[in-house]
């Protein structure tokens, strides 16, 4: 049921994003490169850490609002202490989705909200006193960042994001730098 819903949702993301409808202002292309986290829903002192890289092509509707097809990876392993038991919260999965951004319109640090909806290939292990579940294949995931967009062109970000797993009670995300490169119409 997730699967059918959110192969819908990205066909018609595709579908929006090849239009060159009036409503689209700008395209650009933006990449994140970061350090990458894992962490379980329960409330433990544990944590896998790694590796955090996402493309998004954006779609900007108005000064404020964003559409962004999302492709990324995340690489977040578990490192234990020889003091805590094998509790793990790892993640190593492909990242697909859509997004929508909420940007307040201000000069050189833009504050900036964005949610949408995705899923994740790949696996996933989360082991604490209160979970185990181990997890391959296709995971439905709600992505939710928190950022400042920078510059006299905005084109430089610093975001907090993450990606919601309720189905293997994880969370995984990362705090990224990103760059972003307009795309000019011939």
């Amino acid at each position: 049921m997730y699967m059918r819903k959110t192969i819908t949702l990205l066909l018609a993301i595709f579908a929006v994003s090849q239009t060159s409808a009036q409503f689209i202002k700008e395209k650009s292309l933006d990449v994140s490169i970061g350090y990458g986290i894992s962490v379980p829903y329960d409330d433990v002192d544990v944590e896998g850490s790694g590796f955090y890289l996402q493309g998004e092509y954006v779609l900007t509707l108005a000064k404020w609002l964003d559409l962004r097809p999302y492709a990324g990876l995340i690489l977040a392993k578990t490192k234990n202490d020889n003091n805590l038991p094998n509790y793990r919260s790892d993640a190593n999965a492909f990242l697909i989705g859509g997004k929508l951004r909420f940007t307040a319109p201000i000069p050189w640090v833009a504050p900036y909200l964005e949610s949408g909806i995705g899923a994740s290939i790949g696996s996933f292990e989360t082991f604490t006193v209160f979970t185990n579940i181990t997890k391959s294949g296709f995971v439905f995931h709600i992505p939710v960042s928190v950022g400042l967009k920078l510059g006299p062109k905005q084109n430089f970000d610093f975001a907090f994001t993450y990606y919601f797993h309720p189905s293997v009670e994880q969370i995984a995300g990362g705090i990224a730098l990103g760059v972003s490169f307009p795309l000019h119409k011939n």
